[in-house]
């Protein structure tokens, strides 16, 4: 059946957050724990733990207690980093907001997860963060400071430590359980508002922990991190998957900048690098690429979308990274429920997300029944075990539809568990078209039309339609503007090469697909744009 789990001799950290750091420190006093090359600044272990503990005593000295909401919204940068970290020691609960939230966005959250204090960047592209926070402040009566790194705030959060001995972080420590929120991390909201996904110390320092322990890291690598901070892949799987190992955190640059990127990987000697497949591609796009040395490259993990080969092939060869990862997670499994191994192949890569974690449970399950399926069945993943978040910020009742009676989170991803274990991500439930009682999953039609040589992207999405219940639609941004597809073509494309049932009986010819803050395409939106209109 679908269904395995992780086994390890090695047991889950019990640690907290802060413990678990304090024994990097003892471990490793004197190695670079971490590194931002824009401003030329960094840190060994023991002054990342002493940076660390003043922004803790800091924030007491401010009024935070444990159990508090403390926001944080920024590009990277190592205040980001001792703010996660000294929350963390306090017991307070951090609140990630994406640097690209406006000001709805922005008083939404600050609302919605009660934060009291919010530190975040001045200016960063078109965003003034101050005038922005001045927008919404009288809205949001909770806040009551903000500190804005870069600015006197932030020197006089820091010299505020000296009002808070030292010995009163060691008693609020002996406080901390491991089982204790300390994140809370909004999802993207596709539909609707975002959720604030809230994880616990246990949740992120283990999956951290084991996603660096699974490619290998020591005291030795040095992990370059150009994914944002304010999503799981660049705190958790970024920070503390190095921390845990005692390897040391490279920050290139604000916000990704692909020669920024390899210039990092260069001049700190970053054994590992972090990317989403367009990152990647971005990075071996430069007109420049060759003449980066990036020789001292071994592993780094792909997550976020699927790989291309060509491209897999390319990071592997070209870059030196034999050994990268493929992660597949969600915010609500504080991130990675599947991971690759160093010596997979590369249609192990590409072909799949990779299989189970230590200490975690996966399972297909036939979407109306629940049962699980066959191996080689397709139907939703379902994981369990440490990972799974303690729930929404204060909406029981999504959190009762998305983590089921028996702890297993329903990710809402319709996948296949092949016979070795290794999972396949075949698309979205709430994507899954059904025509004529046909089960139709739109990432496999995606997939092929990619191939046709007037299609730059397309997404494919159900309408209703009269008399099959849903007809397939194809929404095509093509190559060139002046040369667009045809239905007639795309069809004919598509003959003796998909059942007639996955055919697009539909096309729309479009300049762009609207798009989620965080990057993802809204099938909803295009769904009920195209609703009501027939060919």
């Amino acid at each position: 059946m679908s269904y395995t789990h992780g086994t390890s001799e090695t047991p889950l950290l019990g640690d907290t957050v802060g413990a678990n750091l304090d024994r990097a420190i003892a471990a490793y006093p004197d190695r670079d724990a971490l590194v931002d090359v824009p401003s030329g600044r960094r840190w060994t272990y023991a002054e990342f733990g002493a940076a660390v503990d003043e922004v803790a005593r800091g924030l007491l000295a401010k009024g935070v207690r444990k159990g508090d909401r403390v926001g944080i919204w920024a590009v990277n940068c190592p205040e980001w980093v001792l703010v996660q970290y000294a929350t963390a020691r306090i017991g307070a609960i951090m609140v990630n907001i994406n640097p690209a939230y406006r000001a709805h966005e922005l008083e939404y959250v600050l609302k919605q997860a009660g934060i009291s204090l919010l530190v975040a960047s001045l200016v960063h592209k078109d965003s003034d963060y101050r005038a922005l926070v001045d927008r919404v402040r009288e809205k949001c009566p909770q806040l009551r400071e903000t500190v804005y790194i870069g600015d006197p705030s932030w020197e006089r959060l820091t010299a505020a430590a000296a009002s808070v001995p030292p010995e009163r972080l060691t008693s609020i420590a002996a406080g901390l359980s491991c089982d204790d929120p300390v994140n809370i991390q909004y999802t993207s909201g596709t539909t609707g508002f975002p959720k604030g996904a809230t994880l616990s110390h246990h949740n992120i320092l283990n999956n951290g922990y084991w996603v660096g322990r699974t490619i290998g890291y020591t005291e030795q690598d040095r992990v370059c991190l150009p994914v944002p901070f304010y999503h799981c892949f660049g705190m958790v799987m970024g920070n503390l998957g190095a921390t845990s190992q005692g390897a040391c955190i490279v920050i290139p640059a604000p916000s990704f900048d692909p020669a920024a990127t390899l210039n990092a990987v260069r001049r700190e000697r970053c054994t590992s690098l972090y990317g989403v497949p367009t990152m990647f591609i971005a990075e071996l796009g430069l007109p420049d690429f060759t003449a980066y040395d990036l020789s001292s490259l071994r592993t780094g993990i792909m997550a976020g979308s699927p790989c291309p080969v060509e491209v897999m092939k390319r990071v592997v060869t070209e870059m030196h990274m034999e050994q990268v990862s493929i992660c597949y997670g969600m915010t609500e499994t504080s991130p990675v429920s599947l991971q690759t191994r160093m010596d997979d192949d590369l249609e192990h890569r590409t072909g799949t997300v990779g299989r189970v974690l230590p200490h975690i449970e996966v399972k297909v399950i036939d979407p109306v029944s629940g049962v699980t399926q066959p191996r080689g069945t397709a139907g939703e993943l379902c994981t369990r075990g440490y990972s799974v978040m303690l729930g929404y910020w204060d909406e029981p009742e999504k959190t009762a539809e998305a983590v089921d009676p028996g702890r297993w989170m329903h990710t809402g991803d319709l996948a296949v568990m092949r016979e070795d274990g290794y999972v396949e991500i075949v698309g979205r439930i709430k994507d899954m078209i059904i025509r004529g009682g046909e089960n139709v999953y739109p990432r496999e039609i995606e997939e092929f039309l990619y191939a046709h040589p007037k299609i730059a992207d397309v997404q494919v999405v159900g309408v209703p339609h009269e008399r099959y219940g849903e007809e397939v639609l194809a929404c095509v941004i093509p190559r060139d503007p002046a040369d667009p597809l045809t239905l007639e073509e795309l069809r004919a494309f598509c003959d003796d090469q998909l059942a007639h049932y996955k055919i697009p009986s539909r096309l729309e010819v479009l300049g762009a697909f609207p798009m989620t803050v965080s990057g993802k395409v809204r099938k909803v939106e295009l769904r009920e744009r195209y609703a009501g209109r027939a060919e």
